[in-house]
């Protein structure tokens, strides 16, 4: 599977152009017949002619002693001369025609074709979450492929995606929102223009995104169609892989406390401030997306998470074939621990309750390595976030190797405004992987 995906890589220059190289081969070999055949009736006599002609106007201003001397030194600066204007001529016209279908692009004509052209062979990979920690990772992993499958929850039933469902009956997009723009390789402007939140100022529009009411736009004119809503979508950012929902039924969640109380809704499961003993789907029986079952199958590299453990991870796993197709496949599968604990949902978790919660909910054992953490926030973020009731995920490497994992450690987490992965630390990581 890795000798696959090398290979792959080796010929990534060459990828979507194959057929034309053979193409240009052929008719290049045909000409060189054709050149043979022809030389001595047609070629040779012209060269002759051309030669004769040249040396007698040659011979007007040079003497029959010193005529061949130039006319090699002459010959070989025609030559050259000939191929610069030739090369200089065929690169404006690429760079012309590339400005052209791109003005952002400026003469790197080049270094555009073999960036795509790599990212086009790179490796497969599929990621599996919700909330801002895949689409976070997700900006990490396109600076490596094109062939990125994100496979989103969809149970989110709060903000502006809750008053879509309600309102329109249709699969809550924001998640896929945030992937989608993650993923583009569009204009800053554009993505921008998708992510814009409407104030409370706005009326009946306050809450919403303007990405959220798009993609309920598309789906109208897709005539209900989500998923070809998302593909328009898509082709609107520009994207770098697809964002396929783990299901295009309605579902919810509903929680067992360990109060032994039920709690339904995500939104009302992470206010209710009990611990989280089981989690469900309701209904059960939600049918896979096969696009996802069939990018599991076909991965290098499957990464689940980093997000909220019960309400953005499990979700995906609980839909009927995801962990059974992710248990079942061949490639790397990787699971990023959280950086920060979640009220409500992970209070004081450590790195290895996370996979508790993991192995309590999901029959299959969904992933060999395990990404966790050990870089430190500064102390004014974390006396911030311990007024909220936040806390660093503790690294307790030796009781997930004890579970059976392979534990990959190291600094992930950027701080800014918030304390959450860097997606140029943990991509990297998982790249490396596939290397082993």
């Amino acid at each position: 599977m890795i000798s696959r995906y090398r290979w792959r890589r080796f010929l990534a220059p060459t990828a979507g152009i194959r057929s034309a190289l053979l193409t240009c081969a052929v008719g290049l070999l045909i000409f060189l017949v054709g050149f043979a055949i022809s030389f001595k009736a047609l070629i040779q006599p012209l060269i002759q002619e051309t030669s004769g002609v040249w040396r007698d106007f040659l011979g007007r201003f040079i003497g029959r002693e010193d005529l061949d001397t130039a006319n090699h030194v002459l010959g070989g600066g025609f030559l050259i001369l000939g191929f610069y204007f030739a090369y200089a001529g065929g690169r404006m016209v690429l760079q012309r025609v590339g400005e052209i279908l791109n003005p952002s692009l400026r003469g790197k004509i080049g270094d555009e074709f073999r960036r795509r052209q790599a990212l086009a062979q790179g490796p497969r990979i599929v990621a599996l979450g919700g909330g801002t920690g895949l689409s976070t990772l997700l900006r990490g992993l396109k600076n490596y492929s094109s062939n990125i499958t994100a496979i989103v929850t969809v149970t989110d039933d709060g903000g502006s995606s809750g008053r879509l469902v309600q309102e329109m009956g249709i699969i809550p997009p924001g998640d896929m929102r945030n992937c989608l723009v993650a993923l583009a390789d569009a204009e800053k402007l554009m993505t921008d223009l998708f992510q814009h939140r409407f104030d409370k100022d706005a009326g009946s529009l306050s809450g919403h995104s303007i990405g959220n009411l798009l993609i309920a736009a598309l789906v109208r004119q897709s005539d209900g169609d989500f998923e070809q809503a998302l593909k328009r979508a898509s082709e609107v950012l520009a994207i770098r892989g697809r964002v396929v929902p783990s299901t295009l039924s309605h579902v919810r969640l509903r929680a067992l406390m360990e109060d032994g109380s039920e709690v339904c809704g995500e939104t009302k499961i992470v206010e209710s401030g009990r611990k989280i003993s089981r989690i469900f789907l309701d209904p059960d029986e939600a049918e896979p997306h096969p696009e996802a079952l069939e990018a599991i199958r076909d991965a290098d590299l499957i990464v689940i998470g980093p997000g909220s453990v019960y309400t953005s991870i499990i979700p995906n796993l609980l839909v009927p074939g995801v962990a059974e197709a992710l248990s079942e496949a061949s490639a790397i599968k990787a699971y990023v621990c959280n950086v920060m604990t979640q009220p409500g949902e992970s209070d004081s978790f450590t790195a290895s309750e996370h996979l508790v919660a993991l192995q309590a909910n999901v029959e299959h054992r969904v992933c060999d390595f395990v990404l966790v953490n050990t870089g430190v926030p500064s102390q004014t973020a974390i006396e911030k976030y311990r007024e909220s009731g936040q806390h660093l995920v503790v690294a307790d490497e030796d009781r997930i190797r004890g579970m059976g994992y392979k534990v990959v450690t190291g600094n992930l987490m950027s701080e800014s405004d918030y304390v959450r992965h860097d997606p140029a630390h943990v991509a990297p990581i998982l790249m490396d992987l596939l290397e082993r």
